[in-house]
């Protein structure tokens, strides 16, 4: 009995790796996406991204049903709950990675194209600070996960530079409006994605210190307190 219980939580967690995996994937095309202005590959992201959704679903549907049933210890339970959110930050994620894309095909019908020079810097650490934390996951990495938070200031930093650089560029060039306000949706999307990262790191703290909990310590409150401006 006890292996089928394993075997349960294999199972969890394997389609979480493969969630983890398809936000990745769809972050990585999105960003590529952004940088090539590619209509043609932001297609394929927005496709891609059912598949998130319905893994989020079945990861929902099999917690319940293993903490419904099971009545799990609280190791067994943590693993389950904090599974859940996780799938929602990878769901997040994806959308996000959706919205980019749809905002790269609005984009390539405008000319020229207009990027702030902050908004690669931005693609480069989204990808990265996502993979990161994936991994973190798979690994348990608790040390890691704690520098990816920290790194999210980095991604707020980059985010409130490309809105002063393109709020400016409005109001000296305003027949470029359209084409800024699309940039600065995706510069969101992108530090939205940091925070979901972030977010996922901070679970894995969770996960395995249990009561050393990252997400309300005094240090990381002080990284979250800047206020956003888009």
């Amino acid at each position: 009995m006890k292996r089928f219980f394993h075997n349960e939580q294999d199972n969890f967690q394997n389609r979480l790796i493969l969630m983890g995996q398809k936000a990745v994937e769809v972050t990585r095309l999105a960003c590529k996406a952004v940088t090539d202005s590619d209509p043609v590959l932001a297609a394929e992201v927005i496709k891609a991204d059912d598949a998130i959704d319905e893994l989020e679903v079945e990861i929902d549907r099999e917690a319940l049903r293993y903490i419904t049933l099971r009545a799990p210890v609280a190791s067994d339970l943590r693993v389950f709950m904090v599974g859940t959110k996780v799938s929602h930050d990878l769901e997040r994620v994806g959308d996000e990675a959706s919205s980019i894309a749809k905002r790269v095909i609005r984009v390539s019908r405008l000319a020229p194209p207009l990027v702030a020079h902050e908004i690669p810097d931005m693609v480069l650490l989204a990808v990265d600070m996502l993979v990161d934390a994936v991994n973190a996951y798979l690994e348990g990495d608790d040390q890691h996960a704690e520098d990816i938070v920290k790194r999210d200031r980095i991604m707020d930093e980059y985010h409130d530079n490309v809105f002063h650089t393109l709020t400016r560029h409005i109001k000296e060039n305003p027949h470029d409006t359209e084409a800024c306000l699309e940039y600065l949706f995706i510069a969101k999307s992108l530090e939205r994605i940091g925070d979901h990262a972030s977010n996922l790191a901070e679970e894995v703290v969770y996960i395995i210190r249990g009561d050393d909990d990252l997400r309300h310590s005094s240090e990381i409150k002080e990284f979250k307190t800047r206020d956003r401006q888009v």
